[in-house]
């Protein structure tokens, strides 16, 4: 009984098919052959074409190059195949003589084979046989009429083993094989005169993908066949097409994936393939268009400073937030293009943080009816003033956030402890848009209570002695308004900040602090911890210190 799978291509048509016969007496297996007889001796089984997995490796047995994830790159040479491999395309199991392969042959023209690979012992192997076409007619002949009249039209048997065990015969024609890969034609060629070429590929990691290959030599519109099979396989399919010479694959899968989107693993796959591959200028230029990018680094910070830019000056309050995320992510040293983000210009970012500051400036004196009402343009007037000020100090702290993230805030502790105008308007401004301003310091005092900014003395203490105050007198707004601000890793960080100073200088910001918080309670932070910790290392751990000194 035979079994056969037809497929429809356009007009041609093709099959592969598998029978599962009992297999010889084999030495190896003589309870399978008995077993085989007895129960399967009327089993057919009719299979489909199969899905590959992945490639990995492709030599010949008379001598085929490495396949394209081997690390080896020259030709290795094989010897023959083991007499005990398979030769009759029908049966499933070793046979143990080399005789026999005409006999065998002939006997199963009527039952070429093809079967699912994983599913199989891998003790075991399958044949494959396609039908060929008239080049005239595009008619499909019947194997054994065209074997008899063309002589031994199945002329080459391709055998591939799976590196994991697991062996796939394809029987194929010469002239199929030889006009389409560079390396079977070397082959062919090198080994004239034989009525059957013997071709051995060891270690492929995935037999699909490579059968799936050799199919598509027997194709006319390879473009339509790949848009059935889809990126991923077809990436698996390049690499085999690359590693055996098979031009019009390679061209077909690289113009086929040019076209259609990637996803980021696919895109990895290619940027593998491209690193170990080198295909034709001329028909890969538009996929290494797309893999690789020819901006130079300043052209990169150039641009991150355009963005930047652009949303502190974005008047649609939603489009800003989610470009603040974008962008974030993108230039933060801890995004997941971290590997490949180029180095931001540190003065950039400070223009643009001045700039805002300068603005934020201006709304300030506009709070305080120090600006002329005339000086304000339409624009400005048609927002609340509010607003103005909050947007301002919201991209102050979007830049701040980057630099930090950046290691590079440190310039910022001394350029906000220099902005004794803002210090002077704060003091005359409403506690409804003064407190902020205290939003900027909070952030500071934060990344220095949990050693992200590293500063030296002078710069904390500038810090402290300049902003101290007005967070004091801020700090209820903040609680009210907190727009994100997690107010207990506040207190707790400002005071550590504030153990961080000479204990003389302590003395005189607790003093402040216990003060204010006496007359405001829960309207001050409380930093009693901290009072605490300075507490004893100024009188009580001096004491002892003083004490075994004296002793």
């Amino acid at each position: 009984m035979d079994g056969h799978t037809h497929r429809r291509h356009g007009s041609r048509h093709r099959s592969w098919c598998c029978t599962f016969n009992a297999p010889p007496p084999s030495p190896e297996n003589p309870h399978l052959s008995q077993h085989y007889r007895t129960n399967n001796n009327n089993c057919k089984t009719k299979l489909g074409p199969q899905k590959p997995d992945s490639l990995s490796k492709l030599t010949t047995s008379i001598s085929v190059p490495n396949s394209p994830q081997s690390s080896k790159s020259e030709l290795s040479l094989v010897g023959r195949m083991d007499p005990r491999r398979i030769l009759s395309p029908g049966r499933v199991s070793p046979i143990d003589h080399t005789d026999s392969l005409e006999e065998d042959r002939h006997s199963s023209h009527a039952t070429p084979s093809a079967a699912a690979v994983d599913s199989l012992p891998r003790s075991r192997s399958r044949s494959f046989r396609p039908k060929i076409e008239s080049p005239d007619t595009h008619s499909s002949l019947d194997p054994s009429r065209v074997e008899g009249e063309i002589g031994g039209a199945y002329d080459v048997r391709l055998n591939l083993k799976r590196k994991n065990g697991g062996v796939m015969v394809l029987e194929l024609s010469s002239s199929v094989l030889a006009s389409n890969s560079e390396v079977f034609a070397g082959l062919i060629a090198g080994s004239a005169g034989k009525k059957m070429y013997r071709i051995e590929v060891p270690e492929v990691e995935n037999l699909g993908v490579f059968k799936e290959t050799i199919e598509l030599m027997f194709e006319e519109d390879i473009a339509k066949r790949l848009v059935k099979i889809g990126v991923n396989r077809a990436i698996d399919i390049l690499e085999v097409s690359a590693g055996i010479m098979f031009r019009r694959g390679v061209s077909s899968c690289l113009k086929y994936l040019e076209a259609v989107p990637w996803t980021e693993e696919e895109e990895e796959k290619l940027r593998s393939l491209f690193t170990r591959f080198k295909f034709d200028e001329a028909t890969s230029r538009d996929m290494l268009a797309r893999l690789h990018s020819q901006q130079s680094t300043g052209t990169l910070q150039n641009l991150a400073r355009h963005l930047v830019s652009s949303i502190t000056t974005c008047s649609d309050a939603t489009a800003r937030n989610e470009l603040k995320s974008l962008v974030k992510g993108l230039l933060c040293k801890s995004s997941v293009y971290e590997k490949e983000q180029p180095d931001i210009n540190k003065e950039d970012f400070y223009a643009v943080c001045q700039s805002c500051m300068s603005e934020l400036h201006n709304l300030f004196e506009e709070a305080s009816d120090a600006i002329p009402h005339e000086r304000m343009t339409r624009k400005e007037m048609g927002k609340p003033l509010i607003a103005r000020i909050s947007k301002q100090v919201d991209n102050i702290n979007f830049l701040l956030e980057i630099l930090l993230d950046r290691q590079m805030a440190e310039e910022f502790v001394d350029l906000w402890v220099n902005q004794g105008n803002l210090l002077k308007l704060h003091e005359r401004a409403s506690p409804m848009v003064r407190y902020e301003l205290s939003r900027v310091s909070a952030i500071l005092f934060i990344a220095m209570g949990t050693r992200k900014l590293h500063c030296c003395s002078e710069a904390r203490s500038g810090l402290l002695q300049a902003w101290f105050g007005p967070m004091l007198l801020d700090f209820g707004w903040l609680q009210r308004c907190r727009k994100g601000l997690d107010m207990k890793a506040l207190e707790e960080a400002m005071g550590q900040t504030l153990l961080t100073l000479p204990l003389k200088q302590q003395y005189v910001l607790f003093m402040e602090w216990f003060r204010c918080f006496s007359r405001n309670g829960s309207e001050c932070p409380n930093l009693s911890k901290a009072f605490q910790i300075w507490w004893r290392r100024s009188f009580l751990r001096g004491s002892e210190t003083h004490a075994v000194e004296s002793r």
